[in-house]
């Protein structure tokens, strides 16, 4: 198993999207290959189910990061993941929770990417029935964040298929839906890029909470209900980065021909 990190294979001849699909393939959101890292310990490339490639997946580094200590590739409880977006810090804290540093959230438009005039604290997005008012960040990848009351939380499709194809957001965009139950609690309902909606986002979920301490509507450490789980997201304020704490369970494994 040590000597799995080693194997040759070619991710972009891989059939994603039919691998991914959850009748007829193994199922997944993203496909995550880990290699041997030059300036961290690994190094992970990220696949969504329509073949593009992500810049990062929080959800997904905690799966690697509890994957990498069980096999064995690492004795350490702390190691550092590095993806497209930088470098990650995890840290083993149980048999099955693991947490992980993921850096600063990125404000700036330019950098996100997200094509406005000007950076401020929300925006206000033209759909085609009405303006929804948005947070823009990145957390290596962009996000946008809205919040709704309960009861329309679940029926948003159309909204984030609209804001998914606006042209403000050049590489696309992550959205998420947040309810805030009280200043330590909120749900989430995410759509993510070349995804759709799925049952976890760890990104967002930081991303989500970040808003929400921006907004002055949340304290700085928030449980975030997600529809399959919780994820802990603590984050100090600007110029800090954002912790997300979780746990990560195996489903199954197999043997892929590449």
């Amino acid at each position: 198993m040590i000597e799995s990190i080693f194997q040759v294979c070619n991710i972009s001849t891989l059939a994603i999207k039919q691998l991914a699909n959850r009748h007829l393939g193994i199922g997944f959101d993203q496909l995550i290959s880990i290699e041997k890292g030059q300036e961290a310990d690994f190094f992970c490339r990220i696949f969504n189910v329509d073949g593009s490639e992500a810049e990062q997946c929080g959800n997904g580094l905690r799966c690697v990061a509890k994957l990498v200590y069980d096999l064995g590739l690492t004795n350490n409880l702390t190691f550092t993941l590095q993806t497209k977006a930088g470098l990650f810090p995890v840290e083993i804290k149980s048999n099955s929770v693991v947490s992980i540093s993921m850096g600063l959230p990125i404000f700036e438009p330019s950098k996100i990417p997200f094509i406005t005039e000007s950076q401020r604290p929300y925006y206000l997005l033209n759909l085609k029935y009405n303006d929804v008012k948005i947070n823009v960040l990145s957390m290596g990848n962009p996000h946008a964040i809205l919040e709704m009351p309960s009861s329309t939380l679940l029926a948003q499709e159309n909204v984030a298929a609209e804001i998914a194809k606006h042209s403000a957001f050049p590489n696309g965009v992550n959205i998420g839906f947040i309810e805030i139950i009280n200043r330590n609690t909120i749900r989430l309902r995410t759509f993510e890029r070349g995804v759709g909606e799925t049952y976890a986002c760890g990104s967002n979920a930081c991303a989500a909470v970040v808003s929400g301490i921006m907004n002055k509507s949340l304290d700085n450490k928030v449980k975030v209900e997600l529809l399959l789980g919780t994820l802990e997201i603590e984050w100090g304020g600007v110029n800090e980065p954002v912790f997300m704490t979780g746990p990560a369970n195996y489903v199954f494994e197999g043997f892929l021909k590449c």
